[in-house]
């Protein structure tokens, strides 16, 4: 649940929640209704202005990584978005290859209002090309925003789109690792370890190979080859996995930090972050206004 609402966060900062809840109030009406409308708007911008400030600070804070010289751990990545394998993804309602979709379908009810009947969004990975290197990405809890939106109605439905499109200039901020040859760390015994327990698992191929006396045990010499056997496989299976390529993923942080993907560029993402701080603070202000003059209007 927390996750889809960090995933939508910027949905519901432009959904005028605030402005709803004045229409409430103007329906309800009276200085009880007021209040609480008034109370719950403070509420919401509070809360609105936190994480717009948070998400503008993280921003502006953290330096911008290239994917050939970035840090394991958390960074900030910019570059162009292409697909990932062979067959594009191609988005639900619209049949465009993309690299990442949102949609929703509405109905609209017999009180001419709308309402969702189904909604979804992609998690296929995708790669970011910043020219030094390329880092597949994991969409998946990622809050993304997007300047590519479309929205058309057809027979008494409402479809709207949201994509990321490949040669987007994709920013990024969120946890970067890699694995490959060169973070393989198993060690030598460990693999000679692995070796000799996947061979225990069938009995009769492991005696037919080493009980040279046939007499169903093991002596010392018996298992001595055995061991110098498991060993020349363990070298075999590390010497290919550290030759594996390395992979650069950037994923989900697990300790919660803000996962951000968009094709708006940092500068953008400042400013909007920036208007979004300024406006809930005034509404803020406002709403505690009101709120105490009608707690005290009656006094």
């Amino acid at each position: 649940m927390l996750s889809s609402l960090r995933r939508s966060y910027a949905e519901l900062l432009t959904s005028g929640a605030q402005l709803l809840l004045l229409f409430v109030g103007f329906h309800i009406g009276g200085r009880l209704g007021w209040l609480v409308c008034l109370g719950a708007m403070a509420c919401i911008s509070l809360l609105a202005w936190y994480s717009s400030l948070h998400r503008l600070r993280t921003i502006s804070g953290t330096p911008t990584s290239t994917v050939a010289s970035a840090a394991q751990g958390y960074v900030e990545l910019q570059g162009r978005g292409c697909a990932y394998g062979e067959t594009p993804l191609i988005s639900k309602l619209s049949s465009l290859p993309c690299l990442w979709y949102r949609y929703r379908i509405e109905e609209k009810n017999s009180e001419d209002k709308w309402h969702t009947i189904d909604s979804g969004e992609t998690t296929d990975p995708f790669l970011l090309d910043d020219g030094s290197g390329v880092c597949i990405v994991d969409p998946t809890g990622a809050e993304i925003q997007t300047q590519h939106k479309d929205s058309w109605v057809d027979a008494g439905y409402r479809y709207t789109e949201w994509k990321l499109i490949g040669n987007d200039y994709i920013y990024s901020i969120g946890h970067f690792k890699t694995a490959g040859g060169s973070t393989f760390d198993r060690t030598l015994n460990d693999e000679v370890k692995q070796v000799l327990a996947e061979w225990k698992l069938d009995m009769p191929k492991l005696r037919e190979r080493f009980d040279l006396n046939n007499d169903g045990t093991f002596d010392e010499q018996e298992w001595m080859l055995a061991r110098k056997a498991a060993q020349r496989e363990a070298e075999k299976r590390l010497n290919a996995a550290r030759a594996e390529p390395d992979l650069n993923f950037l994923v989900s942080p697990r300790d919660g930090r803000l996962f951000l993907l968009s094709n708006l560029d940092q500068d953008q993402l400042a400013r909007r972050y920036l208007l979004w701080t300024w406006a809930h603070v005034i509404i803020l202000l406002g709403s505690l206004g009101g709120f105490a003059w009608l707690w005290n209007k009656h006094e």
